[in-house]
């Protein structure tokens, strides 16, 4: 039988998190990739290690399965700037309707790169945390744009590249649920305290949903989602 394989785009938030959940309970190796393209919040960055320790140590029906991490630096978003991502400057909206946290390209770079470490290691199956849903209107994380990128990394690559985005279509209280699905409450338990999903990549202030500023875009969606969550929960 051909064992199946995936490569998560593993940034160490929420999403991610819940990818790699998904991953781990569909395919039977699973590799995970995370880049440093020079974010202010690289407490992101810090998370990704402490995460994939615990989901080898705390759910040994995925540790045989989670193989090699890869950290990629990618100097291009942070050399093109304009970002509060990648700059010091207050978050905001821009004059054309995107919140200035938009970094352009940022996740065609990385399905670029993902893919063709997927080619070196014989992976055609990529796994993101891509939403359009209840995003800030990043035009890169929309179901056309991941699914050009397919194609176009298909022909480029000459070999057929699948993008699979199990959080597309959901809101982020369903994407709690997920987790719960996957993972019981100790895939939430775990995303609580150790996943970073905040612009500013606080790590001071503790919440009921997590870690972060409290005010931030990020922040907001995953406060508001946690709650909605937890209200659908209680019997």
């Amino acid at each position: 039988m051909t064992k199946t394989q995936a490569l998560v785009l593993f940034s160490g938030g929420q999403d991610s998190t819940v990818c790699l959940g998904w991953a781990l309970a569909r395919f039977d190796h699973v590799e995970t990739i995370g880049f440093d393209y020079g974010q202010r919040h690289a407490a992101e960055l810090a998370a990704r290690p402490r995460l994939l320790s615990a989901i080898k140590a705390g759910f040994p029906r995925w540790s045989a399965k989670l193989g090699q991490d890869h950290l990629i630096p990618l100097s291009a978003p942070r050399a093109i700037g304009g970002s509060a991502l990648t700059e010091s400057m207050a978050i905001e909206m821009g004059r054309d309707g995107l919140p200035n946290t938009f970094v352009p390209g940022r996740n065609l770079m990385f399905l670029t790169a993902a893919a063709a470490l997927g080619y070196r290691r014989g992976i055609a199956d990529l796994v993101g945390g891509m939403c359009e849903t209840d995003f800030s209107g990043y035009p890169d994380c929309r179901n056309d744009t991941v699914q050009a990128m397919a194609k176009a990394l298909s022909l480029g690559l000459a070999r057929e590249v699948r993008i699979h985005t199990p959080l597309m279509s959901i809101d982020k209280a369903a994407t709690w649920a997920l987790a719960r699905d996957l993972g019981g409450t100790a895939l939430v338990d775990l995303i609580v305290e150790e996943s970073v999903t905040c612009y500013e990549g606080d790590r001071t202030r503790r919440h009921d949903w997590g870690y972060g500023c409290g005010v931030c875009p990020a922040c907001d969606l995953r406060a508001k989602g946690f709650a909605a969550y937890r209200i659908a929960a209680q019997p």
